[in-house]
């Protein structure tokens, strides 16, 4: 498929198994919430393709969240944002974050973008795990 935005080819997913990583292009923009790439782990991964095809509202997953204290899906974002600043730049927290409004950059920026979101993201994994192993 093609990503407009670089003018270039590329495969919707990629995964990057020697980083323990994926990342899917969505390409949604020019809405309210925009999201052109997802990046999750290949954790993440195997529990996506375990419950391919299976519906799931936004509802019963808050009511757990909330049944076992656990943080309320409406602040995944903002703490996905302050632990991802602690190691890699503002600016590739934005993009992967698809924060547009926050990013104005050229079609060789976000190519660059691109790369280095992907060269940061595992650091931010090992970051969620090391929190997560406290």
């Amino acid at each position: 498929m093609e990503v407009p935005e670089i003018g270039s080819e590329t495969r919707r997913l990629v995964c990057f198994e020697d980083r323990g990583f994926c990342r899917y292009y969505v390409g949604v923009r020019g809405t309210q919430k925009p999201c052109e790439w997802a990046y999750f782990s290949l954790e993440t991964l195997r529990l996506l393709e375990e419950h391919s095809g299976e519906e799931v509202s936004r509802s019963p997953v808050a009511r757990y969240a909330k049944r076992h204290g656990l943080l309320p899906l409406k602040h995944m974002r903002k703490v996905a944002w302050r632990l991802m600043v602690r190691v890699m730049p503002r600016e590739v927290a934005r993009f992967i974050q698809s924060r547009f409004g926050e990013l104005k950059v050229s079609k060789a920026r976000y190519e660059d973008l691109l790369g280095e979101a992907d060269q940061y993201y595992p650091k931010y994994l090992r970051l969620l795990q090391n929190d997560l192993l406290r």
